[in-house]
Formats: structure tokens, sequence, C-alpha cells
């Protein structure tokens, strides 16, 4: 094919028009099976040879295949990076006088290489926009209300009454175009609106359950279904429901076929990264995470692809695994990621990498002005995720190192971090760390301003221990450790002892190498304050143990300097 359509091109300039469409339509089928075999380069060349055939009468003439020629071109432009190309074919379709369904192609590119770009509000647009025009039910680009997102919510559980997660997956398959294309959009919202505006969220995943349980089972019904499962499993704290949402969103893709697969790497993020680590351990996900990765790039899905990457790096560093080893595994994810041309997830690894190092006391000064950069940009492009990623890492190497006033002047500056990393383990970690700089913070303050920073961190406790009592077995031991400091803080020494020492069996059974150590050096604080240095030492040394295992070169460092 390839060959012959190569020869034709050379013939074209003496082709009359109903030659000139036949190879029109053989550059398309040509540049089609390139895309096929990721051949992207060649199929730019195909597509631009098909466009050139029909010159100026093409979409007259022959408007569907004009269409497509445009449409693959984009999307073979997009893969490349030339996105002048890009850019310059996706304004000629929609500046045509056509359908807006025919539009669906080049909005749908535009809409996703915006976001890769890091301009999400502008992404946002485009994808409102394009639902606008489908005349489908489209949200306004603000922030939502709680009330609003509790009685949107109380309509989607009114339908799904009596429903299972079998049920679900046996809905009838969606056959409205408009429907199927106003969810497709959808999903970018829901990435964009993740980073710009996040209590957009709920009611974008609220849409998509209702189109599927009114209308049908759509291509990218799945992530819907798992989006309702991580909102259930986090900020509505009712896991066991959350989780049979996951498992539908699971059985739509095992029993739908191929036709559904465009939402199975993102129905696995939202299952193995948002929902399953409130009641599983987090070790659990890393295996199907890296599943999802290796999907993605199977099946061209390279952004959701690099999404299942990103969270499971940021779970290998959670887990306690020793630091060199992650530290080898982020280099090499952001050697891919340098490849695929993704700067802004590029990012999200640079901090977990430039903490571990900063832990290693690899180019520590260094690693602070590419925190600060990185912080720098986030605010430029107003992504927040990316701000409370950079701060979750900051308050990280601040409550390691002990350095409990800049813990506080940085949660106290942060602002509500959990809100624009929600459903993330991410956010459970840092509501730990929140509550624990508090309540060291608490310990050296006196009258309101203690009792103030007492109650903050009380809040933040009553999350975790809400968490725990429903099954999330990867924070009990920060409840113990908690726990522990707010003994010692109520003067009620026997219950701090008690409390320490279940948090270092716990961290220890958990494999949560790092907390062990922490919890180790908390408590030969609390005994040395005590007058004990016989406990005091015997525990500083678990923890100089501890931290070596882990590969914290720089605490070790520094406990050896005390």
């Amino acid at each position: 094919l390839f060959e012959v359509v190569g020869l034709l091109n050379c013939a074209a300039s003496s082709s009359t028009d109903e030659e000139r469409d036949e190879l029109a339509r053989m550059n398309l089928k040509a540049g089609i099976k390139a895309s096929e075999n990721a051949a992207f380069d060649a199929a730019t060349v195909y597509f631009q040879a098909g466009r050139e055939a029909l010159g100026s009468r093409g979409w007259e003439g022959a408007h569907g295949t004009m269409l497509n020629l445009c449409s693959h071109a984009a999307n073979a432009y997009f893969v490349t990076g030339d996105f002048d190309s890009m850019n310059e074919i996706i304004a000629e379709v929609l500046s045509k006088d056509i359908d807006a369904k025919e539009k669906f192609r080049v909005s749908d590119i535009k809409a996703r290489s915006l976001a890769s770009a890091g301009k999400l509000s502008e992404s946002i647009d485009v994808a409102l926009d394009f639902r606008r025009q489908l005349g489908l039910p489209t949200l306004q680009k603000k922030p939502v209300s709680k009330f609003t997102i509790i009685r949107e919510y109380l309509r989607v559980k009114r339908l799904l009454k009596n429903i299972t997660a079998e049920d679900i997956a046996s809905l009838p398959a969606l056959d409205d175009k408009r429907y199927e294309m106003g969810l497709i959009m959808n999903e970018h919202l829901a990435a964009s609106v993740s980073n710009f505006e996040p209590t957009m969220l709920p009611l974008i995943i609220f849409q998509g359950v209702t189109t599927a349980l009114k209308h049908g089972i759509g291509s990218t019904s799945s992530s819907y279904f798992a989006g309702l499962g991580m909102l259930l499993c986090g900020p509505f704290g009712k896991p066991h429901e959350g989780l049979e949402m996951a498992k539908a969103a699971e059985l739509i893709i095992d029993m739908r076929g191929k036709l559904f697969q465009s939402g199975a790497v993102y129905t696995l993020f939202r299952t193995q990264g948002l929902c399953y680590h409130w009641t599983s351990p987090l070790q659990d996900t890393l295996a199907p995470l890296l599943k999802g990765y290796q999907v993605g790039l199977e099946t061209g899905d390279n952004e959701r692809a690099i999404w299942c990457l990103i969270i499971r790096s940021y779970h290998l560093y959670f887990i306690g695994r020793p630091l060199d080893s992650i530290q080898k595994e982020l280099e090499a994810t952001i050697s891919v990621l340098t490849q695929l041309k993704q700067d802004d997830s590029k990012l999200k690894i640079t901090i977990v990498l430039t903490t571990v190092k900063k832990l290693r006391g690899i180019d520590a000064e260094a690693g602070d002005k590419i925190l600060d950069s990185v912080l720098a940009a986030a605010a430029s492009t107003g992504n927040v995720t990316l701000s409370a990623y950079v701060n979750l890492f900051k308050l990280e190497v601040f409550v390691f190192f002990q350095q409990w006033r800049k813990a506080l002047d940085l949660v106290l500056k942060a602002g509500d971090v959990r809100l624009f990393i929600n459903y993330t383990f991410p956010s459970v970690r840092y509501t730990f760390l929140e509550a624990l700089t508090y309540l060291k913070a608490s310990q050296s303050a006196s009258g309101w301003k203690k009792r103030q920073l007492k109650k903050v961190a009380h809040k933040s406790m009553q999350l975790i221990r809400g968490w725990a009592k429903n099954g999330n077995v990867n924070v009990v031991h920060y409840l113990q450790i908690l726990e522990a400091e707010l003994a010692l803080l109520n003067g009620k020494n026997k219950k701090t002892k008690e409390k320490f020492k279940a948090a270092i069996t716990t961290s220890s059974r958990n494999g949560f190498l790092q907390d062990r150590a922490l919890a180790h050096e908390l408590v030969s604080a609390y005994f040395k304050a005590q007058g004990d240095d016989n406990w005091g030492n015997y525990h500083i040394v678990k923890s100089r143990t501890s931290y070596q295992e882990w590969g914290c070169s720089e605490k070790v460092k520094r406990l050896d300097s005390m």
C-alpha cells in the first residue's frame, strides 16, 4: 500500500478530479495504517498528501474524506509534537460551517493538547464550549458550593437505589453520539479541573453516572463509576459503597469487550490509584498501576498511562521502599517522560526525586531551588495540584528533620492542601503530617494559641480516626503516633508510651520503614524529656538504624552530630 500510494503521489499533478479523490482516499488509508503502527511521522506525510490531492475543492467535493484527513492529521501532529501544524489544521476544521458532531475529533485533540501544555483554563473552555454546541447540560466554569455537590449527589444516590455493580455493568449500550461525545469531553474536564477548580469534579462525575443510568453505558462510562467510587471512598467517607462502584467500573470493562476498552486505563488509574488505598494495603496498588501504564502505552493512551506511572511513583515513596531504589526508578521515569515530551508530568516526578535526594543528602541546596522553581511555575499557570504536591513534600522533609517551626509556617501558609490532592494517598499523608505539626507546635505553645493549635490538630486527627474506623490499614500507625503525641500534650504518660509502642509495632508489621524510624525518634525525645536516658538512647539507636535502612543518609548524619 505505502509503495503504491507513494508512486501515485508523484504523478498527482496530471490526474483528473476523480483520480485525485481516489488518491486522497488511498492516502487516508495509508496514513491510518501508519498511525496504527505508531509511525506517526510517516502518517502526517500521507495525510498532507491527501489534503493536497483534494486541494481547495476538498471541503465541497469530498467533504467526508477531507474531514477524516484533517482529523487524523491533527492527531498525528499532536503525537509527534508538531503543534503549529496541528493548530493550523484544527483552526481550519473549526472554521467550517459544518455540524458540531463533525468537529468532535479536532475539538477533542485541541482540549487534550492544551491540557498537556499546562493551559488548563483554555482546555476547560474548549470542552465546555463543545458540550454547549452539542446541546448538552454544561457546567459553569466557577467554584461549586458544598450544598450543590450534596444536592447532586443525593439525586445520583436515588438513581442508584437497589442497583448492584452487576446491574450497572448489564445496562444497555449508549447509542446517542451526542452523549458519547459529551462524556469524552467531560473526561478532559475532569482531568483539567482537578488541577484548576477541583470543586467542579464531583458534578462532572455525577453527570457521567447519570448519563449511563438514563441513556446507557458509553465507551468511557467505567471511568465515571470509578470516579464515583473515589468520591465515596474519600471525602464522602463511604468506602464500602465506593468499592461497589469501583467493582462496577471494572465489570463494565470486563463484560463489554474491546469497544469499551478506551476507558480501561483511566478506570484502572481511578480504582487502583484513588479507591483501593482507602481499605487495602498501599503496596497492593503497585503492580496494577504498572499494568495500567503498560496497557496505556500499548493502546496509545499515553496521557493516562503516565497518570498511572506518577501515582505509582508516589506510592513507592510512601510505602517506605529504600530511597536508593526509589531514586533509580524515578530517574528512569523522568527519562521516559522526557522522551514522551510530558513536561508537566515530569515536574510531578521531579518533586519526589528532589525530596528523595535531599533526604539522602544529595544536592540539597539545588533541590530547594528546584522545588521553589516548580512552585513558581505552578503559580504562574494556576496549577494548584502541583503547588499542593510541592508543599506536601516540603513538609515531609521538615518533619523528618524535626524542623517544626518551618513545618508550622508551611501548613499555615499552604491553606487547604487536601482540597487540591483529594482522593489520593498523598492527601492522607498530608493530613497526618499536618496534624503532627500542629501537635508539636501546641506542645511548645501556651494559653489561647496552644488551645487553637490543639483544636486544629484534633480536626485532622478526626479525619484519620474516621479512615481507620472504615478499614484503612495504611493509617493505623499514623493515628497511633498522633494519639501518643496528644497523650503527651495532655500529660498522660502511660498512654503516651502505649501508643508509641503500638505505632512502632504497626509500622514495622506493615512495612512503613520511614514511619518506624520517626516513631522511634519521637518516643526517644519523650523519654529524654522525662529524664530517662536509658530508654531515650535505646530508641534513638533504633531510629538511626531504621533511617539508615531506609537510606536517609542526611538524617543519619544529623543524628550522629547531636
